[in-house]
């Protein structure tokens, strides 16, 4: 398995970004950071994602996926271009109700883009708590399977937040 990481190109506004590799929660801080900058710009009109390269992916990511989507939406009012054409990959999206935010499609034709690497920030615990929280909560909105799947997830996040009561 590649440890992973993440690339990003841009050209007249509009934002690729791939996935390598085992995309965890530990790039979630790097990827959120990077989302909320690209949003930002005036210049922004679209943005692809590029899962080709990913071997593995978890919830965590594929929630900041799902939001990635949801804020391209309400900013330029379109869904984004997913690339995924590994099928273990595809079912997992297919799974989660990824058709209904996304524009799933297997090849996306030759790219030859210079690509930059997004580098990889250091999170502390509250932040990687609320991180995974926020991420399967927007999974569980996507659909029923998906809220009966992490709604105990959920429950224990909120749990593990609240401060302990001493008596």
């Amino acid at each position: 398995m590649n440890p992973g990481k993440i690339q990003f190109a841009e050209s007249d506004g509009t934002y690729v970004l791939k996935l390598i590799g085992e995309v965890r929660l530990t790039l979630c801080s790097s990827l959120e950071s990077f989302l909320q900058t690209m949003f930002e710009e005036p210049g922004f009109r679209s943005v692809i994602v590029d899962l080709s390269e990913t071997e593995t992916i978890d919830s965590t990511s594929l929630g900041l996926l799902a939001k990635l989507s949801i804020l391209a939406r309400k900013k330029i009012n379109q869904r984004p271009v997913l690339i995924s054409p590994l099928p273990d990959i595809t079912r997992i999206l297919m799974s989660m109700g990824f058709e209904r935010i996304f524009i799933i499609v297997e090849d996306a034709g030759d790219q030859k883009s210079e690509y930059l690497e997004i580098e990889c920030e250091d999170c502390n615990e509250e932040s990687t708590h609320a991180r995974v929280l926020d991420a399967h909560r927007v999974l569980m909105n996507l659909n029923e399977d998906n809220r009966r799947a992490f709604s105990d997830l959920v429950k224990q996040l909120e749990r593990c937040r609240q401060p302990e009561v001493t008596t």
